[in-house]
């Protein structure tokens, strides 16, 4: 097959381009190289790459001649710095999505595979003793600054268990970058309704590994860590480090694209899997184990959080496995001590 791949030179495009070019398909490569992800940049020698932006109706409709399927990587991603940045986000994240998708529809391009992401859950699903699952309310700033980080049970402000999140669950986004995600879903899922085409929506967990960019407010936790222990200093932790997360290595993450590409989804539907480890930690383990691995500094735990952070987000990974056979096998310990000396992204200019 041939096999578009937007933003394919990014951090996990690049990933899923070297892992679908070794499975025997031809793969094309569109990306526009923005500095806040790629920093000196990415070039694939074994792949050809067009620098482009989605959001070019001409430049998206040459890429797709001899299509069959598309990997829609290509996202302004992250919290980033402040709510001024929205504009940003939807031109490249949702306006790019639509004049793909609609470059897809008159080249008669009906396969999909969409980066999604776990933040368009926002917090995770949660269960009270006495009311069953529940959805707590937004976590007040007051009770941060107090050191109270966990969510209580909106009827009866019992303290809540945290619990796997499947797909089925409501979409609740914190976050500019979130909200984008979803209306991506919401597009695709709409293309698929009109067109009879197929939508994989990925929906990435925290995923960490070899070419995340450094140094950078658009990067994810582990890489700010990372960058931290690089510089000589102790990776600073907020609230009590005892939020869960689930940590996904990218090579996972590349297979699970690449499983998604050969599989064909259900026409006119877009089906969400949730991609992850199964293995959820909390963001504490993962900075005490690579500064442990780096051989740098002992974390530093400073409370606090940024306004659109959730406390518990861990994903129920039976659905992926189920639909595509998927199942991650990089262990925490083993993925968090390569990237301990993993390469980087060097850092923008």
């Amino acid at each position: 097959m041939r096999v578009l791949i937007t933003g394919g030179a990014g951090f996990v495009g690049s990933h899923v381009a070297d892992r679908v070019g070794a499975r025997g398909h031809e793969v094309v490569l569109l990306d526009n190289l923005l500095p806040q992800a790629h920093g000196t940049g990415y070039q694939p020698t074994d792949h050809r790459l067009v620098r482009g932006d989605v959001r070019d109706e001409t430049v998206v409709a040459e890429v797709l001649r001899g299509v069959d399927v598309v990997c829609h990587q290509a996202a302004v991603v992250g919290h980033g710095v402040d709510p001024a940045d929205a504009p940003e986000y939807a031109s490249h994240n949702d306006f790019g999505t639509a004049v793909l998708l609609a470059q897809m529809y008159r080249a008669g391009v009906s396969r999909l595979v969409l980066a999604s992401s776990m933040v368009i859950y926002g917090e995770g699903r949660y269960t009270c003793a006495d009311h069953g699952t529940v959805r707590p309310p937004r976590r007040r700033m007051s009770d941060i600054d107090a050191g109270r980080f966990e969510p209580v049970c909106p009827v009866c402000a019992a303290p809540l268990r945290s619990a796997l999140v499947p797909e089925d669950a409501p979409m609740d986004p914190r976050s500019t970058y979130a909200a984008t995600k979803a209306a991506q879903e919401y597009l695709a899922s709409a293309w698929a309704r009109q067109t009879d085409g197929d939508v994989w929506a990925l929906r990435y967990h925290n995923i960490y590994g070899a070419r995340m960019p450094r140094d950078t407010p658009y990067a994810g936790v582990a890489s700010l860590f990372r960058s931290a222990l690089e510089r000589g200093d102790a990776p600073t932790v907020l609230e009590d480090g005892a939020q869960r997360r689930d940590f996904v290595h990218v090579t996972d993450v590349a297979i699970a694209n690449a499983m998604a590409i050969e599989t064909p989804g259900d026409p006119g539907t877009l089906t969400p899997l949730n991609i992850c480890s199964g293995e959820p930690h909390s963001v504490g383990d993962l900075a005490r184990e690579l500064a442990r691995a780096y051989g740098g500094p002992v974390p530093r735990v400073v409370g606090g959080a940024r306004p659109a952070d959730v406390r518990h987000i861990v994903a129920d990974p039976a659905e992926a496995k189920s639909r595509l056979g998927f199942h991650a096998m990089v262990a925490f310990a083993d993925g968090v001590k390569a990237f301990a000396s993993d390469p980087l992204r060097a850092p923008v200019s």
